[in-house]
């Protein structure tokens, strides 16, 4: 009798509990939706806004509700996927994701900001990314911290199943008024702390940390994952002249290109690949946020 008594009990109840979950999921969603709006809006500013002050304070703004936003339990389910502004990318295996975005400075250079999520479940757990960027004064050969970040603005995650696990981590980083540079980083965690650059990518008489690469901002640079040759394609880089060799600035694709491949846990240089043995090689992945900007306003008065 006592045991037919709970079960009617937990049945009668049952509804309920239901309905309290469900309305607690709608309150946090709806939470999370009223705080992407004002991400939005910060964005916009922090893109679009001529006065260089105007658009650090929106940045600073952004940053402290990108944080509240977080903090709700299960944040990390939600996508933030109309904040055009940044770029929130998650690790294949859903271990964590990177939230990355820069701000253009008057004098034409760019200030990287960026954290990292962990995937716990529930509680917040991140690792706020800080550009240490003019500080590194060799960042290939530079092992660092969340402290002390080689900043840029991922496009894409690579997961390795290495002896150490770790991930490589595709990006964007502009840099002066006359050339832009992209990098090919390294994620790497000790228990939940994150490390970033790894000693594995080996060529051209040197092992490197990370790869960066500088060259001509009026002009594109392929850098591509391929996974089905387990290969980081790029254009190969080159002065129009010999004798400009030492100002990257001037540096821009030669028609040839290279890349790097995974052999045994390690990055490979390789050269002069034939790209028509590479399917689907395009570099599609990384959006200007101020092109977005213009293709939204364009999108919005269209409909």
């Amino acid at each position: 009798m006592k045991s037919l008594v709970v079960t009617c009990f937990l049945l009668a109840a049952m509804p309920r509990l239901i309905f309290a979950q469900h309305s607690d999921e709608n309150g946090r969603i709806k939470q999370l939706n009223l705080y992407q709006d004002t991400l939005i809006e910060l964005g916009k500013k922090f893109i679009n806004d001529e006065n260089d002050l105007e658009r650090k304070n929106a940045n600073y703004a952004f940053i402290k509700t990108l944080v509240n936003a977080l903090k709700i339990p299960n944040s990390f389910l939600f996508g933030f996927d109309s904040v055009k502004s940044i770029k929130v990318i998650n690790s294949p295996d859903n271990r964590f994701r990177i939230f990355s975005w820069n701000i253009k400075n008057s004098d034409g250079s760019y200030r990287f900001y960026g954290t990292i999520q962990l995937n716990t479940g529930g509680k917040l757990k991140m690792y706020p990314l800080e550009d240490y960027s003019p500080l590194l004064k060799n960042p290939e050969d530079s092992v660092t911290d969340n402290r002390k970040w080689y900043g840029a603005q991922y496009y894409k995650i690579v997961p390795v199943y290495a002896p150490k696990p770790y991930y490589i981590l595709v990006g964007w980083k502009g840099y002066t008024v006359e050339s832009t540079k992209k990098v090919i980083d390294v994620l790497s965690f000790t228990g939940d702390k994150p490390e970033l650059g790894m000693h594995i990518f080996d060529g051209n008489g040197k092992t490197r940390a990370r790869v960066v690469f500088e060259y001509n901002r009026e002009v594109s640079m392929l850098l591509r994952y391929v996974p089905e040759n387990n290969t980081i394609v790029f254009d190969h880089l080159a002065p129009p002249d010999p004798k400009l060799k030492a100002q990257h600035s001037s540096y821009g694709p030669d028609l040839t290109y290279s890349g790097y491949k995974l052999k045994n846990g390690r990055w490979v240089y390789v050269d002069n690949i034939d790209l028509r043995n590479m399917p689907e090689v395009r570099d599609e992945e990384y959006v200007d946020p101020k092109k977005q900007a213009q293709l939204d306003k364009a999108a919005a008065k269209s409909n």
